[in-house]
């Protein structure tokens, strides 16, 4: 629940510019359009429909007038998202939350350059919310002197005016979980291992989902392309609840290579498409006990040609009547979970 004074500021209240004079980078844009249906809805791949998608609103300055550059600045950052960088082009995201600072102030992997915090939300971090902690001044101690006060009523993180922040917000370097190979590795440790690529599935609250799925169903990891795909921001950590702390990202240049590369270590991989001749059930019991990894593609094409190629197995999601509509976090979740029951001994 986010108390009154903690929620986010109005767009138009206030000058919501950057130090140096610049607009204002949400971190958030993110292209619309991620999906794609199931069942008898042909090509599309495995579910993806209903975006989440909102405008950044127009950003004014302290007279109430617009800035001229503000359209122009939603264009540049949604095509940063698009390219994968992150949104202010130095490595550097806002993540946003309780539960997403918390996680992240926990990551020893963290290398952290702010910590915004309202005076509600630092009591709330420094109680553990309710999870018991036997220190709980344990967790801010160690980054004092990076910690802000912030007046909630003047949130100065530089988020979407729509970002639910709950008075905490922190600037941290993106996370690098490394390549291809250490994906191989890691799972050379682990029988049956699982992991799941997505193929140019933009929207951060749908990777994010599909980032939770993954780490509550023991994926060892989830791969998706450098350009064309949800970059590391605040929308992406809130939806992930803490998985993106814990689940490795991991953001090739290409993904058809590194499907490839799997396929030469070992993996089979099966790509969900709603026109698939296999009900996933089947692909599942077939490849049971081998290392296996999930494709699913975006809304409209779906699984791109060379993607769709190297699949072992194009499966199916079966549905129970004519309406055959996944979102693609969800798809992710039911092939995961199948996955998860038929990894054998």
């Amino acid at each position: 629940m986010v108390d009154d004074k903690d929620r986010p500021t109005a767009p138009g209240t206030g000058d919501r510019r950057r130090r140096d004079g610049g607009p204002t980078l949400t971190g958030d844009e993110h292209a619309p359009g991620d999906g794609a249906s199931s069942g008898a809805s042909g090509r599309g791949s495995q579910g993806v429909d209903g975006q989440r998608g909102r405008s950044a609103g127009t950003t004014k300055g302290k007279h109430g007038r617009p800035h001229a550059f503000s359209d122009q600045h939603r264009r540049l950052s949604k095509g940063a998202a698009l390219r994968g960088a992150p949104p202010n082009g130095d490595g550097r995201v806002w993540l946003f939350g309780l539960h997403a600072v918390r996680d992240a102030l926990l990551n020893p992997r963290r290398r952290l350059h702010r910590i915004l915090l309202t005076p509600n939300a630092r009591q709330r971090l420094m109680e553990g919310q309710g999870n018991g902690d036997a220190h709980p001044d344990a967790l801010l101690a160690p980054h004092e002197t990076l910690i802000e006060i912030a007046d909630p009523r003047r949130f100065p993180a530089p988020l979407d005016p729509g970002s639910v922040h709950q008075g905490a917000a922190i600037e941290t370097e993106a996370l690098d979980w490394g390549g291809i190979d250490t994906l191989v590795n890691r799972a050379s440790e682990v029988p049956s291992p699982l992991a799941l690529a997505l193929d140019r599935v933009t929207d951060p609250h749908n990777v994010g989902a599909v980032l939770r799925s993954a780490e509550v169903f023991g994926a060892a990891a989830v791969i998706a392309p450098r350009r064309h795909s949800a970059p590391e921001t605040g929308a992406l950590a809130k939806a992930a609840s803490g998985a993106l702390e814990r689940q490795p990202y991991l953001r090739p240049v290409n993904l058809g290579d590194s499907i490839a590369k799997l396929a030469q270590a070992g993996f089979v991989t099966i790509g969900l498409d709603g026109a698939g001749d296999t009900d996933l059930a089947d692909a599942m019991a077939s490849t049971a006990g081998r290392p296996r990894l999930i494709v699913l593609g975006a809304e409209g094409p779906g699984l791109r040609a060379r993607t769709r190629d190297l699949c072992d197995i194009i499966a199916k999601v079966p549905s129970a009547g004519s309406f055959a509509s996944l979102n693609v976090s969800n798809a992710a979740a039911v092939a995961l979970y199948a996955a998860a029951t038929t990894r054998g001994p």
